[in-house]
């Protein structure tokens, strides 16, 4: 006869997310000390996270939350990683994910480092982390971790597949005039990826270096050397509209820079993030190589 009640299988279930099977071995294992099926539980985890250690975890999610600040608002954005899709679509993840969200707000956390330290249960995110990790079997991890802060905060969630959850994530911060074009620019951030918001936000090194090729470049050219400068320039211009969001041809009407898009509405974009699945795995992986 089992020496643990149904009470104590749900109870240990909504404390670990452990699966039904799992709680009832944990706790015949354990002959009915629930502290100590918690932590058979524990274990289960941290084994099978240490066994996925090498894998990389690219798939997943990604989810956003504004809340009210003191100065107008504060957007998170949170993207937690699976193995594969196959997980990132389950039921279970995804609460598990939303769970880590509002751990991040509950902490006011800014880093991803911040938020596996932050409390969460009786534990710390990272401990649910490596629990979830027995439950589900394959490698999970936060990729990355976003907040903006602002008079006015909008998201916008992007689905590249209508059989996963939204796979890149944005948030843009305006002034209050700025809310009747946030939406559209923000599914534009979305759509063409800029870097940077504008170009005084473009790194000095950056900027030179680009200098640099335009003019060599130029120079290999033939062009007259009167007219090197004012080309180095325009090239240069060219390249503050790839990656500098108000310098952008607007997607939608691309006759336009988003910038003067915002202007003609009276507002001001004051900053922006963007999150997409995958994005800060292979940079990682790129930077161990």
């Amino acid at each position: 006869m089992a020496n643990y009640s149904v009470a104590d299988i749900k109870a240990l279930r909504e404390k670990t997310g452990a699966g039904m099977l799992d709680v009832k071995k944990a706790l015949a294992d354990a002959e009915g000390d629930t502290a100590k099926a918690e932590e058979l539980l524990r274990l289960k985890g941290l084994k099978v996270a240490a066994k996925r250690e090498g894998r990389t975890a690219s798939a997943g999610l990604v989810l956003s939350k504004i809340v009210d600040s003191a100065d107008g608002q504060t957007g998170y954005i949170i993207e937690v990683n699976s193995e594969t899709d196959f997980v990132a679509k389950n039921e279970k993840f995804i609460a598990f994910a939303e769970e880590l969200l509002e751990a991040a707000v509950a902490a006011k956390a800014a880093s991803v480092d911040a938020l596996l330290e932050a409390p969460l249960a009786e534990g710390t995110v990272k401990d649910r982390i490596d629990n979830f990790t027995g439950v589900i079997g394959e490698k999970l991890a936060v990729g990355s971790l976003e907040t903006l802060s602002g008079e006015h905060i909008e998201s916008y969630m992007h689905r590249t597949a209508t059989d996963l959850p939204p796979q890149v994530a944005v948030l843009i911060a305006t002034d209050e005039a700025g809310t009747k074009v946030a939406h559209d620019v923000a599914v534009h951030i979305a759509a063409m990826n800029p870097q940077y918001l504008n170009e005084e936000a473009v790194p000095a090194e950056i900027v030179e270096n680009e200098r640099r090729i335009a003019t060599d470049i130029t120079v290999a050219e033939g062009k007259p050397e009167k007219a090197i400068a004012k080309i180095v320039e325009g090239r240069l211009k060219g390249f503050f509209k790839q990656i500098t969001l108000v310098d952008q041809p607007f997607a939608r009407d691309p006759k336009l820079s988003v910038g003067q898009v915002v202007e003609a509405a009276g507002g001001k974009v004051t900053g922006f993030k963007r999150v997409r699945v995958g994005e800060a795995a292979a940079a990682a992986d790129a930077a161990a190589q």
